[in-house]
């Protein structure tokens, strides 16, 4: 149970790349008093977040919002239009790529899984030939769909999707292009329909400012007829009732009612802000914290320029550090948390995340305490980052 009893001085520096830190204003909406979910009032506001999503996700297209992670987005993505033995392509990016694929598996797909030969997959971004070639041998398309990770959180790399969906339509292939974009929507620019994405699966607790609680899958009408026709039993995640109640603002389970005043409000802030004003923002911290990483004589996770992702930046520690032992450091001395190192990274990368309801100061303050750990754990950087960064921002 959390102690309450010796909380430190000042405020949390929450530098994780999700769940990101939840600004007081949208904490205060979900206190609400809750109402009835099949009341009057409550399908106007229904009907009010539902087409507000649609404008996050840039769709004209339904939006499913579940009160689920974004773990139970993707499988509701993947029940929806595959059927058992179906062969799905994922292209392998790092830890949330993985966990997907295994997640197929036990759905009893066919799980294929491809990446750049000759490449560490974990240090570049989705390569779209790589796909292409692969769909182009599958001549009696066997492949139904193909999987990528838009921001890939365990490496901090950004793939390009549209160079994915012509990638597909370049092999004249109708696999379906299912996206997982769980931390990149609302922090990393996304193009549901512009892009061609099939479905779009992402969740509350990142760039929405959230606490973790809603799934979301946004869907083309492609999407929407197969699966019609697909044979997965489902019950929850079926999206053919969903669609139907979510006409007149309602859902045929409980939604999370409390969670989706949080989302309104969240929303509202972001519309007020700007999408493309939130992504500039995003990727000026991003550069800067890349500058203090350069600074320090560190790696980035991330090798490819192209791929440098706004929401995190992943930093590789010097050999014979123990990443988690300075994460545990910065926790402990400077109530800074910090991203751990997933999957193989373990113990070997920590992350920043400067996502959601962060600005300036705040990413100043995480570099800062970041320097101080270096200097605790023995490491001399080359240069100050926080300068670095702070030349930078100026």
């Amino acid at each position: 149970m959390l102690k309450l009893d010796n909380h430190p001085s000042g405020r949390h520096f929450l530098h994780i790349p999700g769940p990101s830190p939840v600004p007081s204003r949208v904490l205060r909406s979900i206190s609400y008093q809750t109402i009835d979910h099949r009341g009057p009032e409550f399908g106007q506001f229904g009907l009010k977040v539902l087409e507000g999503i649609q404008k996050i996700f840039k769709t004209k297209q339904p939006v499913m919002i579940y009160s689920a992670s974004g773990t139970g987005a993707w499988e509701a993505a993947l029940v929806n239009v595959l059927n058992p033995n179906d062969k799905v392509l994922f292209y392998e990016t790092g830890q949330f790529a993985n966990l997907w694929h295994a997640l197929a598996k036990r759905l009893g797909i066919d799980v294929e899984v491809i990446g750049k030969v000759g490449h560490d997959t974990w240090r570049w971004g989705v390569d779209a030939s790589v796909i292409e070639e692969r769909l182009r041998k599958d001549t009696q398309h066997e492949i139904k769909a193909v999987c990528v990770v838009h921001n890939e959180t365990s490496t901090g790399m950004t793939s390009n999707i549209l160079a994915v969906r012509k990638a597909i339509d370049a092999a004249k292939h109708p696999a379906l292009l299912l996206v997982d974009s769980v931390s990149g929507i609302g922090s990393a620019d996304f193009e549901h329909d512009a892009w061609g994405a099939d479905v779009t699966i992402s969740g509350s607790q990142k760039g929405l400012m959230l606490p973790p609680g809603i799934g979301f899958n946004a869907l083309s009408p492609k999407a929407i007829e197969v699966s019609k026709h697909n044979k997965i039993p489902k019950s929850y995640w079926a999206w053919d009732e969903i669609l139907e109640m979510n006409k007149t603002g309602y859902w045929p389970t409980t939604p999370s009612t409390n969670l989706m005043y949080g989302l309104h409000e969240s929303m509202d802030m972001m519309m007020n802000e700007g999408l493309n004003n939130i992504f500039a923002r995003h990727q000026r911290l991003a550069q800067a914290c890349r500058h203090a990483v350069a600074a320090w004589g560190l790696e980035n996770q991330c090798q490819d320029p192209n791929a440098y992702s706004p929401v995190l930046t992943g930093v590789v520690v010097p050999d014979g550090m123990d990443a988690d032992k300075l994460r545990k450091h910065a926790l402990e001395k400077f109530n800074l948390s910090l991203g751990t190192g997933l999957g193989k990274l373990k113990g070997k990368m920590f992350r920043i995340g400067h996502l959601g309801d962060c600005n300036e100061l705040s990413l100043m303050a995480a570099l800062s305490g970041v320097e101080m750990s270096l200097g605790s754990m023995g490491y001399k950087p080359k240069e100050s980052g926080v300068v670095a960064a702070q030349e930078f921002l100026k």
